[in-house]
């Protein structure tokens, strides 16, 4: 058996259930765990997700960074990836984990193919790696990592690989660049040189996002897009810079933005995007790059 799971807090549950609806449509159910959350019984009447709090948690990792980050829901959300999916796979054969945020449009039946040979599957983000031009792309690939820890897929021999990256968790969460740290994301760079079977997804139709989207070659009009004439979309992961960048009239990803708000509005009736405030790391990512654009003077 195979299932899709997430990890959401309660106030952004309405982004879960329309991701669960994505997936429903080609027969999967989506497996929520909720970090703040001690009722589940009150989502019974969505039958397509199974839903648990953190009453669900047994491992011993996972305990400990309950424990470390309960305080900060966003790095508990972030540690308990690999927990989740070690859980999981007491149950399934193969379990892919996205974040709550990402939405499917066509089958995504062939990530758990590749499971049938594959332990791990990884998702780059395919930023720009040009060094001719847009160098601090080039140089993000390094800053925050390789792979986008908003997908990830395992079987059920991949639990020593999981294990590993819930210590790394358990040790630090944080983002720190003079430290070569993201969250629980930089960890992922050093998957295929520890561990053997690990399959890095090539196919630019999955996890496409604001940050790679400028690659890419695409022909057709409004939802039937193809890209670099071979990469039907799979999934679009609407993060923050993804629903600024589609949000544009005049990107050619607005109708899957308008068709994903439409979505979200089912459950939160109210719902529209805003541009946020300013975050602190909005902030100190700002001056990185200022300190960047300065360094290159004297390169």
């Amino acid at each position: 058996m195979s299932i899709f799971c997430t990890i959401s807090t309660r106030s952004h549950l309405f982004k879960s259930f329309a991701l669960a609806d994505s997936l429903n449509k080609f027969g999967y159910q989506l497996a929520i765990l909720i970090v703040d959350e001690l009722d589940c019984s009150i989502y019974t009447n969505k039958k397509d997700v199974l839903i648990s709090n953190l009453t669900a948690i047994t491992d011993s990792n996972g305990l400990a960074i309950i424990n470390k980050y309960h305080r900060n829901k966003d790095k508990l959300r972030w540690a308990l990836k690999p927990i989740w999916l070690i859980q999981l796979l007491h149950k399934y054969e193969k379990v892919i984990y996205v974040d709550n945020d990402t939405f499917f449009y066509t089958d995504p039946s062939f990530l758990f193919d590749a499971l049938n040979n594959y332990k791990i599957l990884l998702s780059p983000h395919f930023y720009p790696a040009e060094p001719n031009n847009n160098q601090n792309w080039l140089e993000a690939n390094f800053k925050v990592g390789l792979y986008n820890a908003g997908f990830l897929g395992a079987n059920k021999q991949a639990n020593e690989i999981l294990h590993w990256w819930s210590k790394c968790c358990l040790y630090k969460i944080t983002k720190s660049t003079s430290r070569g740290m993201f969250d629980d994301q930089k960890y992922l760079d050093l998957l295929p040189i520890k561990f053997e079977n690990i399959l890095v997804i090539k196919h630019k139709g999955c996890n496409l996002a604001g940050w790679n989207s400028m690659n890419y070659e695409l022909k057709g009009d409004k939802m039937n897009l193809v890209i670099n004439g071979k990469y039907p979309i799979v999934f679009i992961h609407f993060a923050n810079l993804s629903l600024r960048e589609f949000s544009k009239t005049n990107s050619i990803f607005h109708p899957y933005y308008l068709f994903y708000i439409n979505e979200l509005r089912k459950y939160k009736h109210d719902y529209a995007f805003k541009k946020t405030d300013v975050t602190w790391y909005q902030l100190s990512s700002y001056f990185d790059f200022l300190l960047w654009k300065v360094k290159r003077l004297f390169d």
